[in-house]
């Protein structure tokens, strides 16, 4: 069902704890083999397996109004970066070819009925090595929250598993900066069990809320793109030129 008007407001018991598990799996591949030569990148492990976190941290993935499904909202940067050092340390948001224009963090209210309430969300982060950097392609997620209880019951953070999604920058000893781009099969934070077969009252796909997401990231994605045989349908009837944008890799993310 996609009623979007209702709004809802979402909080978090304060007295709760909430236990996060960490992984990082072995680097798998990279262009120039940094995983093997580079200690940092070849040793690349979560920090904490484990850890136990105030429910507080978790408040700054909520937004501090009512929203209605499909709505976006800006996720605090002190919440995002706690969560980030179990994995590794000295994370950022800020990464190092941002520009001034700086968009944040994001999330989106994607469903809810009575009980539950799920929100996706993206984070743009780095972390800084003592020779250089790690950048994932972005860190996806979800949120779902006992509305009742005000408690969560199933939290993902993680680096989506593409055919590369990830780039590095190693500084060498005699002061060349080299760039490396990779694949790394899992590296996530995780809390819960994600519910299953649950009826929404309202929602948006997955699709439509990660897209939604994007769009605060990459203002091209705003841009009706349509397949080069959908181009020459239309061209004639609207009497428009093509504009063909070739790429061999994905703009959508920061691996590339």
């Amino acid at each position: 069902m996609e009623t979007l008007e209702n709004k809802i407001t979402l909080n978090l018991d304060g007295n709760a704890e909430v236990s996060v598990t960490g992984f990082i799996a072995p680097i798998e591949y990279t262009q120039y083999n940094f995983h093997v030569e580079w200690d940092e990148l070849a040793n690349f492990r979560v920090a904490e397996p484990e850890k136990q976190y105030p429910v507080s941290v978790f408040q700054g993935f909520l937004p501090s109004e009512s929203v209605a499904v499909s709505e976006c909202w800006q996720i605090e940067e002190e919440s995002a970066l706690t969560l980030l050092q179990q994995l590794y340390p000295n994370p950022k948001l800020r990464l190092q070819n941002d520009d001034e224009e700086y968009t944040g963090i994001w999330a989106c209210l994607r469903a809810h009925n009575d009980t539950l309430a799920e929100i996706a969300f993206r984070v743009h982060a780095e972390f800084t090595m003592k020779k250089g950097k790690f950048t994932p392609s972005q860190f996806a997620g979800h949120l779902v929250i006992d509305r009742i209880q005000q408690k969560i019951v199933s939290f993902k953070m993680f680096v989506p598993p593409t055919t590369l999604n990830f780039d590095a920058g190693w500084k060498q000893e005699d002061g060349n900066y080299f760039a490396e781009i990779g694949y790394c099969p899992q590296l996530q934070l995780c809390a819960g069990i994600y519910p299953t077969d649950v009826e929404y009252k309202t929602s948006i796909t997955q699709e439509e809320a990660e897209r939604r997401l994007i769009s605060h990231y990459y203002m091209f994605h705003k841009i009706n793109w349509i397949s080069l045989a959908e181009a020459f349908e239309l061209a004639p009837v609207q009497q428009k030129l093509i504009h063909v944008v070739s790429l061999d890799g994905p703009l959508f993310d920061e691996s590339c």
